[in-house]
């Protein structure tokens, strides 16, 4: 059964995208959609990264694009905190 969402997407261009979620009651995965499988330095035994297994619930593939989204202003674009090297959210004493 495909369970059905609303997401933006912003690549390759910003767009409303009709996607499938996995199952809440997934006994593999819990709702989450895969596993990580973290792994070590076979020698040094220290974090070397994490592996992602889909699963079989889900199919992050399954999406249609609804409707292409237009960009933001660029006035907006300037004031924004999270793109603007300026901005702090520090306060000002």
């Amino acid at each position: 059964m495909i369970r059905l969402r609303f997401q933006v997407r912003t690549w390759p261009r910003r767009a409303l995208v009709l996607t499938d979620t996995p199952r809440p009651d997934c006994r593999i995965c819990d709702g989450f959609g895969g596993i990580e499988h973290e792994y070590g330095h076979p020698e040094t035994g220290e974090y070397d990264g994490s592996h992602w297994e889909p699963c079989p619930c889900w199919n992050e593939q399954r999406a249609w694009s609804l409707l292409p989204l237009p960009n933001r202003p660029r006035w907006l674009r300037r004031n924004d905190p999270f793109t603007d090297p300026w901005a702090s959210n520090e306060p000002p004493f």
